[in-house]
């Protein structure tokens, strides 16, 4: 069994250069948890007639084509054709905006590589990821991670590495939970929407290298002020983004918004915190430790906010 955990995009990745492969327009910038996770079991077998997805207990058709998708990535690379078995469970609501995709798949191929006997190295397992969904490139790794574009057509240059590990700058991540529904226009979906028909998007793709840089360099220093800045100004771009697109992307909901004065209000006053949010309505509030329980308190006082989890930085995907 393996487990992978879901990782928040500081500096997002929205829009895709290539279909085929899954390779982003532009690079990115996570930070990966702790406390939220999938817990991944694939078996093989020669007996079964064709892949079989559980996930949280039940027989998942929704995710299925994707699944075996990418179990199919893995048979070619192990040169074998018998189907699998695979059982997946999620602690935290699936695509409801925490990235359930990225940690899904990055337990998928680590889980699925193992049970082949293959033995990768994290380049590859993030390669191979990537092909399913995006963000699971960047869950392989723990800490904070950066996610190449690459320029090669067939992706090979299109992985994730970290930067620098948990340990070395342990910042906690409050998370305010204003939904538990299936967002009803999913990333991939969104992407395609945005290239085709938003006024911006190039824009988007030519000015998102100075945002990388900047939240590079405040990480490696520990600028949290810096971090701070960049973060909350490339997420509202991105949603900014969205808006533009015919038909607009709302992602967002009103205790989003409410979320996001508070934690602004917050800041101004001295408290070391900014949001981040992803193609969903959750708010993710990175902090120091030590302002983690003023912000939850602030947080769990806005109407709308179902609850709100905290969790620190966290390592990358492993066997358990």
């Amino acid at each position: 069994m393996a487990q992978a955990q879901p990782n928040i995009a500081l500096i997002k990745y929205w829009g895709k250069r290539q279909t085929k492969f899954n390779l982003p327009a532009v690079g990115s910038l996570s930070v990966t948890l702790d406390s939220l996770w999938t817990r991944t079991r694939v078996q093989f077998n020669s007996d079964l007639e064709k892949d079989e997805f559980h996930l949280n207990g039940q027989l998942d058709s929704i995710r299925y084509q994707r699944v075996s998708q990418c179990l199919d990535l893995m048979r070619r690379r192990a040169n074998v054709s018998y189907c699998a078995a695979v059982v997946s469970e999620n602690n935290f609501p699936t695509e409801a905006g925490l990235a359930s995709s990225a940690s899904g798949f990055a337990a998928l191929v680590l889980a699925g590589s193992k049970a082949l006997g293959l033995d990768l190295t994290d380049a590859e397992l993030s390669e191979i990821a990537r092909q399913s969904s995006g963000s699971a490139a960047r869950s392989i790794f723990g800490g904070f991670v950066e996610m190449e574009p690459g320029h090669r057509k067939d992706g090979s240059d299109t992985i994730a590495h970290p930067l620098i590990g948990p340990e070395e700058w342990p910042l906690h991540v409050v998370v305010a939970i204003t939904s538990d529904r299936t967002k009803i226009v999913g990333s991939t979906e969104g992407m395609q929407r945005t290239s085709l028909s938003s006024p911006y998007y190039q824009a988007w793709i030519q000015n998102h290298a100075p945002d990388i840089e900047a939240a590079k360099r405040a990480i490696t220093s520990h600028d949290f002020d810096a971090l701070a800045d960049i973060s909350e100004y490339n997420c509202l771009k991105m949603h900014g983004l969205a808006l533009s697109t015919r038909p607009a992307l709302i992602y967002w909901n009103g205790a989003t918004v409410e979320c996001m004065n508070c934690v602004r209000g917050l800041r101004a006053s001295g408290t070391a915190a900014f949001f981040t949010i992803d193609a969903g309505p959750q708010v993710k509030v990175i902090c120091e430790p030590s302002e983690t329980q003023e912000i939850m308190d602030a947080l769990r006082g806005i109407p709308g906010v179902l609850r709100v989890l905290n969790s620190r930085i966290g390592q990358g995907a492993r066997l358990i």
